[in-house]
C-alpha cells in the first residue's frame, strides 16, 4: 500500500493557522512560506494564499494584505523552477480577461508541490482534444473539486495562433463540449 505523505496536517504555528480562516474540519495538509513571509497552504479543496504574518506580538507585517482561496478547480497550472527557487501559481480564469498569476520566491517547497500536482490533476474530470486546422485546435477541460462535489466546469485552451472568434473554432469548441458531456452521460 502506498504511503499518503499528506495523512497528517502540516505543522503551522497557532497564529499563522488562526490567519488562514479554515472552514470547520479543513486542514492544512502541506504548507510553506515564501521568501517575503507569505505562506502557500494547501488544504484537501483550496489552495491559499496568506500574507504575511508574525508569531512577535510586536511585529506587525509590512503589507498584510487578504487571504486568497483558490479551489482545485481553479488553478490552471503551477510552475516550479528549481534553479531561480520560484513557484508559479495560475488560475484558470475567465476569457478574455488576464489570467490571475502569483509568483513567489520559495527556499524549500516541502510537500506543498507533490499536493499541488496531486489537486490540481485530481480536479480534472475529463481533457477532449479537438483539431480545428490540422494539428492547430483546442482542448476541451472539464474540472470539479478533487472531492467530487460541485458541478463540472468546462473551460477550452487554444492553441498558439487559432483564434477563438472564428467561426470553425466557435463550431469546433461546441462540437467538443457536447461529444465531452455525452461522454461524461451529462
Amino acid at each position: 500500500m502506498a504511503r499518503n505523505p499528506f495523512r497528517r496536517a502540516a505543522k503551522l504555528s497557532p497564529t499563522v493557522l488562526a490567519s488562514l480562516g479554515l472552514a470547520r474540519g479543513e486542514r492544512p495538509l502541506a504548507a510553506t512560506e515564501a521568501r517575503d513571509g507569505t505562506w502557500l497552504v494547501g488544504t484537501r479543496d483550496t489552495f491559499i494564499i496568506a500574507p504575511q504574518v508574525s508569531d512577535e506580538p510586536a511585529v506587525p507585517p509590512a503589507d498584510p494584505g487578504e487571504t486568497t482561496r483558490i479551489p482545485w478547480q481553479l488553478v490552471e497550472r503551477a510552475d516550479w523552477d528549481r534553479d531561480e527557487e520560484r513557484l508559479q501559481v495560475s488560475e484558470v480564469g475567465q476569457f478574455g480577461l488576464v489570467r490571475p498569476s502569483y509568483e513567489f520566491g520559495i527556499e524549500d517547497p516541502g510537500l506543498l508541490l507533490e499536493l499541488v500536482r496531486e489537486r490540481v490533476t485530481a480536479s480534472v474530470v475529463l481533457q477532449r482534444r479537438v483539431a480545428v486546422n490540422g494539428q492547430q485546435g483546442l482542448l476541451v477541460v472539464g474540472r470539479r473539486a478533487p472531492s467530487g462535489d460541485g458541478e463540472i466546469t468546462w473551460a477550452y485552451e487554444f492553441d498558439r495562433g487559432v483564434d477563438p472568434d472564428d467561426p470553425r473554432v466557435i463550431a469546433a469548441a461546441e462540437r467538443g463540449l457536447r461529444a465531452a458531456t455525452e461522454e461524461l452521460g451529462l
